[in-house]
């Protein structure tokens, strides 16, 4: 096979950066606030805003997605850097530095958000700094090894929440009186008002884990019926039992928390994603509608860096003074400002994609 990233890889990742783009604008919001507040409309864009506690949005699965993806395309870079010559501690080195500025860039996001200096550590690109340095620790070990490891972290993450018993913080699926929020204390003495935790990072290793293990699949010298397979059955196995963990009460699907059972079912949307991603471009061979996709997931920590930061801290309101300008004279709500505003600030930062992608300009670290 040769050691070309497909297309696939990159039209996935692409419609989870677009999606998390689109979010930065605030169009999901503006959506929510000013459509119908009931039926199927509501209904519809609520699945673009994190379920409140015990179940799964389509949007709980957008970082799962971006944690995966991020192990397929190790899975790809690896080969070719080694295929060049690169040594393992020369990809140690590369992996620790990139782990550690993507560690700074999650705290400097947190300072953004809220207008002053703070140590918070709920940032995805927080989270990944210790995912990808676990997936790369063990990358070269069996596929079987590295299965057993990721399942072993779900069973560790069980355990912890179920078992410590510290006073205060025993309640494993009680938002706030977790082991999770214990360890929230302990690392930065606060708690997150959402409900969310820094030790996230532990069970959703798996997902990049995972991503590796995907990324092995799609290179080895299988069929690409085989490869699809390998893919989707694994997937719908993973959304079964996920699901069922749930709907039994053996342990809820609390994203804010990554339960196990959240992870497994995540994870099983991540492989059926990428499965169908794969059979409709790389198989089928549609790939032209996928370029509107693509090119925003060419510069992916780029483009989530500018939308969180100049995008939403800034862009979002500059651009307003003149969609509001005009649309207000003409007699237009607010709410239509406000999508109008968001549907704006996206096209521009598309546009950013898409120029960089056609100047090939590929920002990384």
């Amino acid at each position: 096979m040769k050691n070309e990233r497909l297309y696939s890889l990159d039209l996935f990742r692409g419609i989870t950066m677009f999606l998390l783009v689109v979010e930065g604008t605030q169009l999901y919001s503006a959506l929510l606030d000013y459509g119908p507040q009931e039926g199927f409309f509501n209904g519809l864009i609520l699945q673009f805003h994190h379920h409140p506690w015990n179940g799964l949005r389509f949007w709980d699965l957008v970082q799962p997605f971006f944690m995966f993806i991020v192990g397929v395309a190790m899975a790809f870079s690896l080969k070719k850097r080694w295929g060049k010559g690169q040594t393992w501690m020369q990809s140690f080195r590369h992996i620790l530095v990139r782990c550690l500025v993507l560690l700074l860039f999650g705290v400097l996001l947190h300072c953004g958000y809220r207008g002053k200096l703070v140590w918070e550590l709920w940032n995805v690109l927080c989270q990944l700094s210790f995912t990808i340095l676990l997936a790369f620790l063990i990358f070269k070990f069996p596929f079987r090894v590295q299965l057993l490891i990721s399942v072993g972290l779900l069973l560790l993450t069980e355990i912890l929440y179920r078992y410590t018993g510290i006073e205060g913080f025993d309640k494993p699926f009680v938002k706030g009186e977790n082991f999770g929020s214990w360890m929230d204390m302990v690392l930065m003495g606060k708690l997150s008002g959402g409900g969310w935790v820094a030790i996230n990072a532990i069970p959703t290793a798996a997902h990049t884990i995972w991503g590796v293990l995907a990324g092995k699949i799609l290179q080895s010298q299988k069929s690409a019926r085989d490869k699809f397979l390998q893919l989707f059955i694994p997937g719908v196995v993973f959304l079964v039992l996920g699901y069922s963990m749930d709907w039994t009460g053996l342990t809820p699907i609390i994203k804010r928390i990554c339960t196990s059972s959240f992870v497994i079912a995540s994870g099983g949307w991540c492989l059926v994603g990428l499965a169908l991603c794969y059979w409709i471009a790389d198989i089928k061979g549609y790939q032209k509608w996928g370029l509107v996709f693509v090119v925003v997931g060419m510069n992916p920590i780029f483009i989530y860096m500018f939308s969180n930061t100049v995008g939403s801290q800034w862009f979002n309101s500059f651009m307003e003074i003149f969609t509001g300008g005009l649309l207000l004279s003409l007699g237009a709500s607010e709410g239509t400002v406000q999508v109008a505003n968001a549907l704006v600030v996206f096209g521009m930062e598309w546009y950013l994609c898409y120029w960089l992608y056609r100047k090939k300009i590929f920002i990384k670290i």
